[in-house]
């Protein structure tokens, strides 16, 4: 196997660089359909803005001004033509942008252990806003419509060792708004799993308050029916020396459009954002994340990985970083690899890194869409195993680095089950 050179660039300018042979620094292998990876500049070098295909740098993209507000109003209406919205088929929102979602907003059912809060409040409870603000007009939509909020609060110093499952329901397809903070306190560990079921048109808001030196993992499972509509914006906000990890899954819904988000406080904090998708025939998968370092001393590392098959299946990452002159000391690196499986399917990729300060440790960021190596699947089978085999082999090892991450037994399970029912469509 080639192998290439995967650690962060100390030296040298920004660069574009393509996979050699399609391997990835995982060893996994794709044959390239579209494939970059960047470095950052050693400290002390010249900052500069740059993406592969995102227009950072150019003023209106860039994450540093971005417009924020609670008010609708302030959003002008969606043409399609906006960089936040290029992706998006306006049309499949079902209203989400343009209509007072006025629907029944999806069921939430919290099973949490003994000593964490469960609360539901109306919109004028004082938490409500402490961790988010709307960034763009289909979160200020649900902003402005939704009528009370699940508050989940896990106490300082607690560690809670089961998950706490947080299972939402959807109540049909009018349009509708959802709002849900979780807290973790100072030092306090804890798990929470979103999993989203059923058939829902819902514009989703999820606040995150991570307290010093908490330790919190947000998993986000997307297993909707066929013919749900959902957008979430879920805001996280960290305190000195904390630990968050978020991870999205996205497998089921005709458009499903994710933007998590993560915000440094203080020093020391560290974030790990990742996901997975499989996106069928017809399917909109859009994942859009935002790190923000706006403080000195601070990690981050970005992992998504995607599947597609079928006509018109289309999944969109577009991974924002921005390090702002304040951050010295930042370490991050963001990486996003897509498996097309089929013909007719369709993967945009985009990794955007802002950079102020050339004081940092490190940066970086990889991109990779591509079929199936031939040279891979020939080694399998010239050991005897069969094509499909083989390409299911190839699926799911590509898949599990981030289902094992997870660390929730059952939930793993339930997600290799569902990956082992897309292959086995791949086949139909």
């Amino acid at each position: 196997m080639t192998d290439i050179t995967t650690e962060k660039a100390r030296i040298g300018a920004p660069s574009a660089q393509p996979f050699i042979n399609g391997f990835t620094e995982e060893g996994e292998s794709l044959s390239p359909i579209n494939s970059a990876e960047s470095k950052a500049p050693l400290a002390g070098a010249s900052a500069k803005s740059h993406s592969h295909g995102g227009g950072v740098g150019i003023p209106d993209s860039s994450r540093a001004g971005r417009l924020t507000s609670y008010n609708l109003a302030d959003f002008k209406p969606l043409t399609g033509m906006e960089e936040d919205w290029r992706f998006t088929p306006l049309k499949r929102l079902r209203g989400l942008h343009t209509d007072a979602l006025t629907g029944t907003a999806p069921e939430v059912l919290v099973t949490a252990p003994l000593g964490v809060l469960v609360e539901t409040v109306d919109r004028n409870d004082k938490r409500i806003g402490s961790a988010a603000i709307p960034e763009d007009r289909v979160s200020a939509n649900a902003w402005e419509n939704f009528t009370e909020a699940t508050v989940i609060t896990v106490p300082a110093e607690a560690q809670v060792t089961d998950e706490i499952s947080v299972l939402i329901t959807g109540q049909g397809t009018e349009a509708s708004a959802q709002h849900i903070v979780i807290e973790a306190k100072k030092f306090s560990k804890a798990v929470v799993v979103l999993d989203h079921q059923g058939t829902a048109v819902v514009s989703q808001n999820v606040e995150i308050l991570v307290g010093d030196g908490a330790d919190l993992t947000v998993i986000s499972l997307q297993e909707w029916h066929d013919d749900s509509v959902h957008a979430s914006s879920q805001q996280a906000k960290l305190g000195r020396d904390a630990k968050f990890k978020h991870i999205v899954v996205s497998l089921g819904g005709d458009l499903v459009r994710m933007t998590p988000s993560a915000r440094f406080t203080a020093t020391g904090a560290e974030v790990e954002l990742l996901g997975l998708y499989f996106a069928d025939a017809g399917q909109h998968l859009e994942q859009r994340l935002f790190v923000d370092h706006s403080v000195a001393n601070c990690k981050s590392n970005v992992l998504y990985k995607g599947a597609l098959q079928g006509k018109n299946a289309h999944t969109v990452w577009v991974g924002d970083v921005l390090i702002r002159k304040e951050a010295e000391g930042t370490d991050t690196y963001e990486a996003n690899r897509n498996l097309v499986l089929t013909d007719g399917a369709r993967a945009d990729s985009v990794p955007n890194l802002e950079i102020e300060t050339g004081l940092i440790e490190g940066a970086g960021h990889a991109s990779a869409t591509g079929r199936f190596d031939d040279e891979h699947l020939f080694y399998l089978m010239a050991r005897g195993i069969s094509e499909e085999v083989a390409r299911r082999l190839v699926v799911r090892g590509f898949l599990n680095e981030i289902i094992q991450k997870i660390k929730v037994p059952a939930l793993e399970e339930r997600l290799t089950a569902a990956v082992e029912r897309e292959l086995a469509a791949t086949n139909n």
